[in-house]
């Protein structure tokens, strides 16, 4: 029975020919880069026994070490020696993650239970332990630590440097907490409003996330991904890949993408984190076209470490291998699954809980299902990690040794992300900013929490700690307050997030009047709506409408005809459609982290001008999903000829989209050659003028479209960009280089193609035409 089920998967067939043919493949680069590492590699995997190696292969939750077992749910925690012995000393486990029973800890916590472990790995074999976390915004199960917007208001403030400097701060911080791996950062790209991981992305468009990853990157683990230094820590790349496209818009749910757009879109941010030295990859929790990605082995060890002689660690994500067996039905066993998975390409199993892995997987190994050459393979994966983190020679770090922990430069830093990632949507009649002297009403479910500042993974899992442990900062009233006076505010909700074991979406009972009545007292209103935290799958919706209770708000208070001032605080862009017209001004702060109610104030009172710019597309409608790099039949134009298919594709707000308090015009747009090839550097200059009374920040976006292709061409693409300041009647002039294979696309056969003909490029609201005159295809599955 088992055996007619497994042969009737052709899919699973084919994998198994791919894996015989790809093992012969890989390669140890490790000793092509640093040779003294690859020795000392050899010379602890040349000691280790099976036992050994399997163990360094798993990976389980710090629960599983607690006194009391893995659910106690209140403070103090602490390490069961009889536990540690079972983790350390029988199974001879490699790494551990997150945090006690979903509650931070102080780094002093942290420090005790780290060196607690670290002492029982290194005493039994020598081989310390890798501990990770999932810090995406700052440290996130660390008190005090801190938190910066989550990534897709980092995307919004189009600035790599600042994304590279908040990276490095929250390198230092973690390190701080004596953890040396960062499950960050995320590389799917948000191309689906309804998803519940959208506000972990940068954004939808696949050069943005490129780019905004690399400078992560590039801050978590400093400059030289062989010897990360005691500030920095080891990037993972998650989740790869495809992970933000699901058919039904919910999490963990299949995918259906063809390889062209997978190739073009889902992997290029994964290839140019690589290349930029990232020294892990976590894996999408679903499948595609019917595959789990955790048994791909085309793409886990082809596509990764074949194709791009990368030699870094591939790790599951939470309890993925028992999805292949439970949810996915691809085989009847866990011992099976972990054959698929370990096959293909997987180095690691985040298991969490479950301590069968390793022995599951060492008779695998005794029975020949898995060669000792893939298990050799990934051990030294996983041994190269930790000697580049320096774990061999200082395994635990202590927070003495970091003062600049939670410190105000720090502090400043988080401040200026939030405020350069704050997008100005609507300002009509130029109510912005606002006046001191002014009344204000502040109301709404998002006026007075921190959960709506920071959203999901802030000092626990869902963020529901968040008002708990985050309450020394300022929520949006607290800090409106602070700008102009308690005296100048009144706070009337209307409408509040439900509290205690609510769902994310749940709302107390509505009290409008009182909102309503406040209002007739004040010269503005400040709303804020949106959503409360949230995270994966207890995210997941059924309407993409906000809900009816916070637009009957905002209806209400329409009425009262005091101007309203819309914030949208939300990980996601709910539809708003209804209530719009009637807001005189809209500001979306995304998720801005613990200083995101100052930084709003801010830019409410004009003491910083707004630059963020819209990552995503802003639906119109629920049912009117689209990104901005759309093919020529989604187009905003009815559709000509017989058949009258009324194909209007109409949004809220562009990709890009956002205003400023002062004016900025474009002018004077050259390029360097109009005729190019492949191998040609093309070279565009603009001039931006601030025509407005104040300084301001601008970013001079480059798009190109190709005009005619054998697949039908993307409206357009992204294809550079640069944020500048400049100030009132100043002129600058900006230079985007690009290669002219940077608008070769993935053809119907799977390789990249640059084809001759018309091409047309734009910054702002100049436009220039160029044409290529020679078509080039690859070979190779990526352009170098």
């Amino acid at each position: 029975m088992m055996r007619r089920n497994i042969s009737s998967l052709g899919a699973i067939l084919a994998l198994s020919m791919l894996i015989s043919s790809c093992e012969t493949k890989i390669k140890n680069t490790g000793s092509e880069r640093n040779n003294p590492i690859e020795m000392k590699v050899d010379s602890v995997l040349s000691k280790m026994t099976l036992e050994q190696k399997v163990g360094q292969m798993t990976q389980l939750t710090i629960d599983v070490l607690t006194k009391g077992g893995p659910f106690v749910s209140h403070a103090p925690f602490e390490l069961e020696d009889s536990l540690l012995d079972t983790v350390f000393v029988k199974y001879q486990i490699g790494s551990i993650l997150n945090t006690f029973s979903n509650t931070p800890q102080t780094t002093q916590e942290w420090y005790k239970n780290l060196k607690k472990m670290q002492e029982k790995a290194l005493a039994n074999g020598g081989i310390p332990m890798v501990y990770g976390v999932d810090a995406i915004h700052g440290v996130t199960y660390t008190i005090g630590a801190t938190l910066f917007p989550q990534q897709i208001g980092m995307g919004a403030t189009f600035n790599p440097e600042l994304v590279k400097q908040g990276a490095a701060v929250t390198a230092y911080e973690t390190r701080a907490s004596g953890i040396p791996w960062n499950f960050s950062p995320v590389l799917d790209l948000g191309r689906d409003a309804r998803w519940s991981r959208m506000w972990e992305t940068y954004s939808e468009d696949s050069y943005l996330v490129s780019q905004m990853g690399v400078a992560c990157v590039e801050g978590y683990q400093g400059n030289d991904p062989d010897k990360i230094g005691n500030t920095h820590v080891a990037s993972c790349l998650k989740h790869f890949m495809g992970y933000g496209v699901s058919v039904s818009g919910k999490d963990r749910t299949p995918s259906s993408i063809s390889e062209q757009e997978m190739r073009e879109r889902h992997f290029a941010p994964f290839l140019d984190a690589i290349k930029a030295g990232a020294l892990s990859v976590m894996v999408n929790s679903g499948l595609n076209n019917g595959l789990p990605y955790h048994i791909n082995a085309e793409y886990l060890t082809q596509w990764l470490k074949t194709d791009l002689n990368w030699d870094g660690v591939i790790v599951t994500d939470w309890a993925d291998i028992n999805n292949i067996f439970n949810r996915d039905k691809i085989v009847p066993t866990k011992k099976e699954a972990i054959k698929l998975a370990i096959n293909a390409g997987i180095d690691m199993s985040m298991d969490p809980y479950d301590l069968k892995f390793p022995v599951l997987l060492r008779e695998l190994v005794e029975e020949g299902e898995v060669k000792m050459e893939r298990i050799d393979d990934a051990v030294r994966r996983i041994l190269r990690m930790k000697f580049r983190l320096g774990l061999f020679d200082k395994p635990i770090t202590n927070p003495s040794d970091y003062p600049l922990f939670g410190s105000e430069e720090h502090a400043k830093l988080a401040l200026s992300s939030a405020e350069e990632s704050i997008t100005l949507l609507k300002n009509e009649d130029s109510v912005l900013p606002l006046l001191k002297n002014k009344r204000v009403l502040v109301a709404g479910p998002a006026a007075n929490t921190m959960r709506s500042l920071n959203g999901g993974w802030t000092l626990s899992w869902q963020g529901e700690k968040a008002d708990q442990y985050a309450s020394d900062y300022n929520t949006i009233l607290e800090a409106i307050q602070t700008k102009i006076g308690k005296e100048n505010v009144i706070y009337e909700p209307g409408i509040e997030f439900a509290t205690g074991d609510a769902k994310y979406y749940e709302e107390k009972t509505p009290q409008i009047e009182k909102a309503v009545t406040a209002a007739r007292s004040v010269d503005y209103i400040v709303l804020c709506l949106g959503e409360n935290s949230y995270c994966e799958t207890p995210g997941n919706l059924n309407t993409l409408d906000l809900s009816e209770n916070q637009q009957n708000l905002a209806k209400a208070l329409a009425k009262t005809g005091k101007p309203i001032i819309l914030v949208l605080s939300e990980g996601r862009p709910r539809v708003i459609s209804d209530i719009e017209p009637l807001i005189k001004g809209i500001v979306q702060i995304y998720y801005p982290g613990n200083y995101g109610g100052d930084a709003l104030a801010n830019i409410l009172w004009g003491d910083v001008n707004p630059s963020g710019k819209l990552p995503y597309t802003y639906p119109l409608s629920a049912n009117s999903l689209l990104t901005y790099d759309y093919k020529p039949s989604e187009n905003t134009d009815v559709m000509a000829g017989a058949y009258n298919y009324d194909a209007v594709a109409s949004v809220q707000w562009a990709f890009g989209y956002g205003l400023s308090y002062t004016k900025f015009e474009y002018s004077n747009l050259r390029l360097s050659k109009t005729d190019f090839t492949a191998t040609d550097e093309l070279t565009f200059q603009i001039d931006v003028k601030n025509a407005g009374a104040r300084s301001g920040k601008e970013v001079a976006m480059l798009f190109v479209s190709d005009l005619f292709a054998s697949l039908s061409p993307d409206n357009r693409r992204l294809r550079g960009f640069e944020k500048i300041q400049i100030e009132p009647g100043e002129t600058k002039s900006v230079t985007i280089k690009i290669k002219g294979s940077d608008l070769a696309f993935v053809g119907h056969d799977g390789k990249w193609i640059l084809e001759k003909g018309d091409f047309k490029a734009q910054i702002g609201t100049e436009v220039v035409d160029l044409k290529c005159t020679e078509t080039k295809k690859w070979n190779s599955p990526n352009i170098d």
